[in-house]
C-alpha cells in the first residue's frame, strides 16, 4: 500500500487558515504568492507516485492526485507541473484532508471558493481543473 507524504494541510493550515489568509492579502498579486508559497509547502511526488496517482480530466495543467482510506477518512497528497495550480491543490486539501466520504461529498466547495474569490480571479481552464478535482474528490 502506498504511503502518502505529510502535508499541513488540513491540520495545520486549515480552511479557517486559507479564509484568513488571502482575506488578508492586499490585492491578487499577493494572493498568488500566498497559493504559490502553500504549493511549496506540498511534498513534490516521486515519478512512481506520479505513475500511480489517478490522472484529473479537464485540467490544462498535469495534475497528480493520490488518495488513500485509512479507516473511514481519506488522506490526499498531491502534486502539479504549475506553481498556481499546486497552490490551488493545498487550498483544496486544506478542507479535503483527513475528511469522512459524507463530510467530502457534502462540503460545499463552490461557496468555498466565492468566499474566498477564487473562481473570478482565475482562468477559465484553471477553474474547470479546480472543479474537475473537486468532482474527483466527492466520487471516492
Amino acid at each position: 500500500m502506498t504511503t502518502l507524504p505529510s502535508h499541513p494541510f488540513g491540520t495545520k493550515i486549515t480552511a479557517t487558515d486559507v479564509q484568513d489568509t488571502l482575506a488578508s492579502c492586499e490585492g491578487w498579486e499577493n494572493r498568488y504568492r500566498a497559493l504559490i508559497k502553500w504549493g511549496k509547502l506540498l511534498p513534490s511526488l516521486s515519478d512512481a507516485e506520479k505513475t500511480a496517482s489517478v490522472p484529473i480530466p479537464g485540467c490544462e495543467s498535469q495534475v497528480w492526485l493520490l488518495c488513500k482510506k485509512n479507516n473511514e477518512t481519506f488522506h490526499f497528497s498531491a502534486d502539479s507541473d504549475a506553481r498556481i495550480v499546486k497552490g490551488l491543490l493545498a487550498v483544496v486539501l486544506a478542507v479535503s484532508e483527513g475528511k469522512k466520504k459524507s463530510q467530502l461529498q457534502d462540503f460545499d466547495y463552490e461557496k468555498y471558493f466565492e468566499q474566498l474569490e477564487l473562481l473570478s480571479h482565475l482562468s477559465e481552464s484553471r477553474g474547470n481543473g479546480l472543479r474537475a478535482i473537486v468532482n474527483f474528490i466527492k466520487c471516492l
